[in-house]
Parts: C-alpha cells; sequence; structure tokens
C-alpha cells in the first residue's frame, strides 16, 4: 500500500513537469511556515517568561504559560489526525491556522495571567492542528523514500523555531514589549494561509461520513488534563496527599480506563488500539515519550538559567541557545539527506539517544561558576541527538502503518511525545521551584528575605538587578545549583529509548506517493 511498506524502486521520485515541481515547492513553503508557527509558540515565549511573570505577578504559574499550549495541543493532535483521514486534511489544516491566528492576538492582549493561559490554550488547539496537518499531508504528497529528504527540513524548521524561538522571543521583549511574541504570529499566519488555501490540492473524500468517536475524545481530553494537572499542582499548590491531587489521579486512571474500553467499540476510534500491535508504531511512539521529556523540559528552562545565573538579557540568552540550533540543524538535515540516499533509517533514532544521554550529562555538571563555553558544548550536543530523533522517529510511523490511518499514527506519535513534554515541563518546573525555595532559604545574607513582598514568585531579571549585588549573588547560586541537577531525570528515560530503538525493523521504501497511487 502506497505511504506504507513497499519494494524500493530507486532513489529518486518520478519524473515530474516543472510546474508540478513549483506547485509542490509552493506548497512546502506553506507547510513549512505552519510549523514554524507551531514550534515558535512552544518556545518563543522561554525568554519572554521572567519578564512576563514580573508583569501580570504570577511565578508560580510560570510553568503554566508553556503547559497550558502543549496541553491543548496535544488534546487536538488525535482529533485532528483522524478528522484528516475521514474528511480530508485541507480544510481542517486551514481551520486549525485560524483558530491559531485568533489566539495569538488573544494573548497579546491579555491583562492577567488567567487570561494569558487561556489564550495561550487557545493558541495550542490550533497549534496541534498545524504541525499533524503538515506531516500528514507531506506523507500524502511525498513518496516513502523521498519523505526523509522533506521531513529533515521540516524537522530543520522546527529545530530552528524550538531553538531560535528564545533568541526571536527574547530580541522582542528587549526591543519592543513581550506582547508582540504572540503578535509576530500574524504575518507569518496570514502567508502559510494565503498559500495553502491557493495551492494545496489533495483528493476529495467521497461515500459516507462515519461518524467521529465523540466520546473518546471527550474521554482522551479528560484523560490528559487530570494527568497535566497531578503533575503541575502537586507538592506545590496541593500537596501530594491533598485531596485535590488524589482526586485527579483518580480522574486520570478511571478517563484512561474508559477511554481504552470505549476505543474498542467505537466504529471510527480515536486511536485505533490495532495501530500498538504493529512494533513500527509502539517503538516510536514510546521512543517518542523520552524526546518530548529530554526535549521541551531543556528548552524551556535553560533561557531562564542564562538570565538568572549569568546575568544574560532576554536577547543575549536566545543568542546563548544557538549552539542547541546548530547541532539540531546538522543532524535533522543531514540524516533526512542518508535516508533518502539510502533507504536506511533505524541506525539514526539509537545514535541519536546516545547523544542525547551525553548532551543531559553536560548540562547537568554546569552552575553559577560554569564558564559559557561548557554550556554551549552541553546544547550542541543535546541539539544533535534531538536531530537525529524528532522527525525521524515520525518517518519510521509514516513509512510503517496502512495508508488510511496515517493521520491517525502520526497524530499518535506527536500526541505521546506531546504528553509527555507536559508532563516534563510540569513535574521539572514543580522540582526546579521547591529546590529553588531551599536554595533561597539556605542562602547567606538573607536573600530570600530581601526580595520585595519576600516572594519569588515576582522575581524577574529586572528585579534582580535592581537588588544589592550580595543578594544578586546569594539568588544566582541558588537558581545554579537549583536546576542543572533536574536534567539528570531524562537520562535514564534517554537510554532506555537508545534501547527501545534497536528493536524498530526496517521496512523498504516504496518510490510511489499515496497522491500518485491514488491517481492511478
Amino acid at each position: 500500500m502506497a505511504g506504507a511498506q513497499g519494494t524500493p524502486e530507486g532513489p529518486g521520485e518520478p519524473a515530474q513537469d516543472d510546474g508540478a515541481k513549483r506547485g509542490r515547492t509552493l506548497v512546502f513553503t506553506g507547510l513549512v511556515l505552519s510549523v514554524l508557527l507551531a514550534a515558535l509558540d512552544q518556545t518563543i515565549v522561554a525568554t519572554a517568561l521572567p519578564t512576563i511573570v514580573g508583569d501580570l505577578n504570577g511565578l508560580e504559574h510560570l510553568s503554566w504559560v508553556v503547559t497550558a499550549y502543549i496541553l491543548a495541543a496535544t488534546i487536538g493532535l488525535p482529533i485532528y489526525g483522524k478528522l484528516g483521514d475521514l474528511y480530508g486534511r485541507k480544510n481542517i489544516f486551514i481551520f486549525a491556522i485560524a483558530v491559531f491566528l485568533v489566539g495569538s492576538v488573544l494573548s497579546g492582549l491579555a491583562q492577567n495571567m488567567g487570561q494569558l493561559i487561556a489564550f495561550r490554550a487557545l493558541q495550542g488547539i490550533g497549534g496541534g492542528g498545524l504541525m499533524i496537518g503538515a506531516q500528514a499531508i507531506i506523507g500524502d504528497l511525498v513518496s516513502p523514500r523521498e519523505r526523509g529528504r522533506y521531513m529533515g527540513l521540516i524537522g530543520a524548521a522546527f529545530g530552528i523555531a524550538s531553538v531560535g524561538g528564545p533568541l526571536l522571543g527574547g530580541w522582542i521583549t528587549d526591543n519592543w514589549s513581550w506582547r508582540w511574541v504572540f503578535y509576530i504570529n500574524v504575518p507569518i499566519g496570514a502567508v502559510a494561509l494565503a498559500v495553502v488555501i491557493s495551492s494545496l490540492h489533495l483528493p476529495r473524500h467521497h461515500g459516507a461520513r462515519p461518524r467521529l468517536d465523540y466520546p473518546g475524545a471527550v474521554l482522551l481530553a479528560a484523560a490528559s488534563a487530570a494527568l497535566v494537572l497531578v503533575t503541575s499542582w502537586g507538592g506545590t499548590t496541593y500537596d501530594w496527599s491533598s485531596p485535590q491531587i488524589l482526586g485527579l489521579s483518580a480522574l486520570a486512571v478511571i478517563a484512561a480506563g474508559l477511554f481504552i474500553w470505549q476505543e474498542t467499540r467505537a466504529a471510527e476510534p480515536i486511536l485505533p488500539l490495532r495501530l500498538f500491535r504493529l512494533r513500527n508504531f509502539l517503538v516510536p511512539v514510546l521512543a517518542g515519550i523520552g524526546v518530548g521529556i529530554a526535549m521541551f523540559s531543556t528548552i524551556s528552562y535553560l533561557p531562564t538559567f542564562l538570565q538568572m545565573v549569568n546575568g544574560a538579557s532576554a536577547t543575549e540568552s536566545g543568542l546563548m541557545m544557538l549552539p542547541m540550533m546548530a547541532g539540531l540543524l546538522l543532524t535533522s538535515i543531514g540524516t533526512g539527506q542518508l535516508i533518502s540516499r539510502t533507504g536506511r533509517y533505524k541506525v539514526y533514532p539509537v545514535a541519536g539517544f546516545a547523544v542525547v544521554v551525553a548532551g543531559l550529562l553536560l548540562l547537568s555538571r554546569i552552575s553559577e561558576t560554569t564558564p559559557y563555553w561548557f554550556t554551549a558544548v552541553g546544547m550542541a550536543v543535546l541539539g544533535m541527538g534531538i536531530g537525529a530523533l524528532l522527525q525521524n522517529l515520525v518517518l519510521i510511523v509514516q513509512n510503517s502503518v496502512p495508508g488510511q490511518d496515517m493521520g491517525t499514527a502520526i497524530s499518535a506519535a506527536n500526541y505521546f511525545r506531546q504528553i509527555a513534554a507536559s508532563f516534563g515541563i510540569a513535574a521539572f518546573g514543580s522540582i526546579f521551584i521547591n529546590r529553588l525555595t531551599d536554595q533561597l532559604a539556605a542562602a547567606p545574607g538573607g536573600a530570600a528575605s530581601a526580595i520585595p513582598g519576600g516572594s519569588i514568585n515576582s522575581l524577574s531579571p529586572d528585579l534582580l538587578r535592581s537588588l544589592p549585588p550580595p543578594v544578586q549573588e546569594a539568588i544566582a547560586a541558588a537558581f545554579g545549583q537549583a536546576m542543572p541537577p533536574i536534567f539528570l531525570l531524562s537520562v535514564p528515560i534517554a537510554a532506555a529509548g537508545a534501547v527501545l530503538c534497536l528493536f524498530v525493523r526496517e521496512i523498504p521504501l516504496s518510490s510511489q506517493s499515496r497522491v500518485e497511487a491514488a491517481a492511478e
């Protein structure tokens, strides 16, 4: 079946006229812009976060500005994937872009943390459709043999946005206002929307339209939200043994159990359980969980370290993150090209996880006395590992599932990676805040009491620079001791991912796309 397994037919695509190639290039440009939008909003706020929480007075909700977006995106992923499989991808993709743009404008207008978190969630609802839509459309338009090249470029775009987002966010925060980290999406999104509407042409679906699995969608949303709330609130807002946390934990377990039961009886399940019987679906999904935790928890908190410990401005902290982007670009584009040329892909996820472990170990050793070059090496190594993993795990899924399940399978792989990112950011944020509180309490000279209001909730880089030098040094040391050890929590997860990827089965890659097969 096209889009799944097949026999190798040569390294190149079937001959196409110049018009078809130009059309594909234009469509691919729109898809890349859409991926840039979705990825930017997972990271562009990272360097602006200290300023945002200081302006809106809500450090205790810091992780939620990021988590709200990711959680909303993850809940929408399986639904978008299934809708695309059932009804066609173009209109669903256009809807996602429109929702994302509305959420961006409202986020820029937010007047308090509650509004910002709510509008970030609206952005996430659209953002989930952007990521899954771009990957599934490539699965339709591009042959399995050539997908490595295109997915490598998509991974590069994701990497530029994910790691370059903090730089752009820092520059905007320093020179304009943090609100423009959201307004900047509007012109990019408008171009992507125009290109997709005018240039994307996919086969139309015919026949009866089946009913979407609404109960499954509701149960999946409930389980996902409850899980992230447990990890975000546990040990910070509420005690782990509190009725709120125990109740949410019970809700997560019950909703997950009911969701699995619902999927066994639904005519068109949101997440068909039969997919988990495919080795090349199950292994990338489990490995993607490790990528989500290691990547997003690191990218989300490193800018805070660079600003609060190294004294960098928002823009400077973004520039200091560039080594991670360089490493990610190198391996994302490089491995994609190698896969298209050789048809071999199993080695790259295994090697990628090994490199991620090395990067995490290096970053766990940084502190307030560490020279920047050492931090830069750690970020570059981590970026190289993530670049060899991020899109290649999705590529394995694309090339291994039946064509009619491609959108659903890709969305599931992204879903589990994103829910892991939500879990990692929230859990690591909870651990970090607790460690920081303890470090400040033990800091010499009464550093904690010197903070205006005696609370770390409104502590921002600007406020830190206004304090007496001895207090600045004590607070910077507290940040330097509290944050880096949390990177070690991802090491065993990444090591397990390397072992899992040894069980990937390489399937020969066909040179015919789904659209070409449908035309024949």
